[in-house]
């Protein structure tokens, strides 16, 4: 069983900047593609930023220009550094793991973290 935990919530005012953090129980060179997903109060999941085990990053149309998605193989932890943040930001953020050890379907989520920001 993989572990994810997320950590790096919390609450803040608009404008300001987060670093959620993301530590994996597996080697994160081995997991195909890490996201970081969000979901806002009365609304649908939506995918915010991935990045593959080549070190390509994609984000949604909401988040380009402030979000940024990064990996530390080292410490087998991916981070999401969100600045400029927007309470339409605001949301529970989760990490999770797709193609662990190359595996398709062999896929892992965090239990979430929560982001809340104040106008």
């Amino acid at each position: 069983q993989v572990q994810l935990v997320e950590s790096g919530g919390g609450l803040v005012q608009a404008g300001g900047s987060l670093n959620l953090s993301c530590v994996t129980s597996e080697r994160i060179f081995s997991i195909n593609t890490m996201t970081w997903s969000r979901l806002p109060p009365g609304k649908q999941r939506e995918l915010v930023a991935s990045i593959t085990k080549f070190d390509n990053k994609n984000y949604a149309d909401s988040v380009k220009g402030r979000f940024t998605i990064s990996r530390d193989n080292a410490k087998n932890t991916v981070y999401l550094q969100m600045n400029s943040l927007k309470p339409e930001d605001t949301a529970v953020y989760y990490c999770a793991a797709f193609g662990v050890r190359g595996l398709p379907g062999n896929d892992y989520w965090g239990q979430g973290t929560q982001v809340t920001v104040s106008s």
